[in-house]
């Protein structure tokens, strides 16, 4: 039996976060990855905890960039909810985001 191929979509606020990217290439990378995400999404990656538990976070473009989804495996879908830059310690790192977004509900976890 084959795995199903999972249908990746995205949010509009992380579509807005890999625009914010300044590096087109980089860009590339991302969107590239998160369409390998279509195929075994849970296991690529790493399960969150904590505040961002029910997420996963996929490393990328040369593993400074993190791409934040859900799985739903009745609907078959991957939901790519954020993308950014690890900056541990930082406001800007992409898991403060995430629970940033998540207080101000705009991220369901």
């Amino acid at each position: 039996m084959t795995d199903p191929t999972y249908r990746v979509t995205w949010t509009a606020t992380a579509l807005d976060m890999v625009a914010a990217i300044p590096d087109r290439r980089i860009q590339r990378i991302v969107f590239e990855r998160a369409r390998g995400l279509a195929q075994t999404p849970e296991q690529q990656g790493k399960a969150l905890t904590g505040d961002l538990s029910g997420f996963r976070s996929l490393r990328t473009a040369g593993q400074r960039y993190r791409i934040l989804y859900r799985v739903d495996r009745q609907e078959v879908t991957v939901l790519v909810v954020a993308v950014g830059r690890r900056k541990h310690g930082d406001s800007a790192d992409i898991y403060e985001l995430a629970r940033k977004l998540i207080r101000q509900r705009l991220l369901r976890s």
